[in-house]
């Protein structure tokens, strides 16, 4: 059977598995949130490297606070930490006492996050990779993938097994010049499958990451027709397995389900309380007692914030209350269920520090109360230094629910949502 046959039946079989990466990771809609948070992140690490405060540990660095949210991703990333985490008895990863090559790591950072050429990004992995830094290979192109999506390909133990067993290739972990050899190999695939994939190369990857994970069995190498058909009910087997296993992605899809109802919370107590409402707009569409979650909401940002350079972050966050006569952003809600609050954080600092007069408006993490603790916990790193400037605020669950509809029939303005929150303040 044709090699390309062979790719398209399977990526046919993988795109409807709702157990599939692609269904339950490249379709989520929290997935894209991330981009710009670990761009602004690994900005960061950039400026720290170039004024020499990076420090000389993994732990509690910029670097973890940005690699962390990626590992949150669902699927494809978990585990993409494990390369960066600083193993002192082997000395490696390299770029955390060795300044040379934390400058190097930091050029190489810097030289991706400036140009979007393909030439530039290869031309970098090059420079970085003669380097020769210890403990830091390919798994530092999951950071590029963020930067970058339909340049560079995602990395790990799965994705290479995958590409060797479908492409019958030989390719070596740990090596950059494996890496970009697999990578236009995958270039060239997802081109004669573009119209399956996308451009973004996470889909393509995903598939790859499902092949090497064995969750679907590879064609045989003998093609006679017996052997085929067996593959064929081994595929239809799989799918058969997805439908009976849909309980852990049930469970998945019911966090997303409580993220919307407390999105409709804000949405129904902002309304009652006389503010207009912004939902984030790749929420608005989601079902929600019984209508769309945008129901009677704002359809466009207020001038001031859709020219904004930051517009593309602003429009994401989960819920705003915005003034009617002023069209100010009064409050922010970032609804953070079980992922990292990183990405919700940045696109408030987006609002608040870089849109004009915004600095006095209210900014609320939501969370389950049992949060708490992490979130506190994660305020008291440097990485979080600028949230000091906002008044940022802790909104339990519980707290929201008990109190809503007091707040709606007797609250005036800000009062109440003040009275049960608690600030992150001097989080220590």
């Amino acid at each position: 059977m044709a090699l390309q046959s062979v790719a398209s039946q399977l990526i046919e079989r993988w795109r409807v598995d709702p157990a599939s990466s692609y269904q339950s990771w490249f379709l989520w809609d929290q997935r894209l949130k991330n981009f710009r948070a670990i761009r602004r992140g690994l900005l960061a690490v950039v400026a720290e490297i170039e004024a020499d405060t990076f420090g000389n540990a993994y732990r509690g660095s910029s670097l973890e606070t940005v690699v962390h949210s990626i590992a949150e991703q669902r699927q494809i990333f978990r585990g993409a930490d494990h390369a960066f985490l600083w193993k002192p008895k082997l000395r490696i990863p390299d770029i955390y006492e060795h300044r040379i090559n934390q400058q190097a790591f930091g050029r190489f950072l810097d030289t991706c996050l400036c140009s979007s050429e393909e030439t530039a990004l290869v031309d970098a992995i090059h420079a970085l990779d003669r380097q020769g830094i210890k403990g830091l290979g390919p798994a530092a192109a999951n950071l590029l993938y963020f930067l970058h999506p339909t340049l560079a390909v995602p990395f790990n133990t799965a994705i290479v097994k995958g590409y060797n067993a479908l492409m019958g290739a030989k390719v070596k972990l740990g090596r950059w010049d494996q890496y970009l050899a697999m990578r236009q190999g995958i270039l060239a695939l997802n081109d004669q499958h573009r119209t399956r994939l996308s451009n973004d190369l996470g889909a393509i990857a995903g598939f790859l990451f499902d092949l090497g994970s064995g969750r679907y069995p590879l064609p045989p190498a003998n093609d006679t027709p017996d052997a085929i058909s067996q593959w064929e009910i081994d595929l239809a087997q799989v799918r058969e397995e997805s439908v009976a296993n849909r309980k852990a992605l049930a469970v998945a899809r019911e966090h997303d389900h409580t993220h919307t109802q407390i999105q409709g919370w804000l949405r129904d107590l902002g309304r009652a309380l006389g503010y207009e409402i912004w939902i984030a707009a790749n929420d608005r569409s989601r079902t929600h007692d019984g209508g769309a979650l945008g129901d009677g909401c704002l359809r466009r940002l207020p001038e001031t914030l859709e020219a904004h350079r930051a517009a593309d972050a602003i429009c994401l966050i989960d819920v705003l209350w915005l003034d009617r006569s002023t069209e100010q952003v009064v409050a922010a809600f970032e609804v953070e269920h079980t992922t990292s609050i990183y990405s919700g954080i940045v696109r408030m600092l987006d609002l608040a520090l870089g849109v004009p007069d915004h600095m006095s408006a209210r900014y609320f993490l939501v969370a389950p109360t049992v949060r708490e603790r992490d979130v506190r916990a994660q305020f008291a790193r440097p990485a979080f230094s600028r949230v000091s400037e906002l008044d940022l605020r802790f909104l339990p669950y519980d707290a929201l629910e008990q109190h809503r509809e007091a707040i709606a029939r007797f609250g005036t303005g800000m009062k109440g949502l003040d009275a049960i929150a608690s600030s992150l303040r001097g989080t220590s």
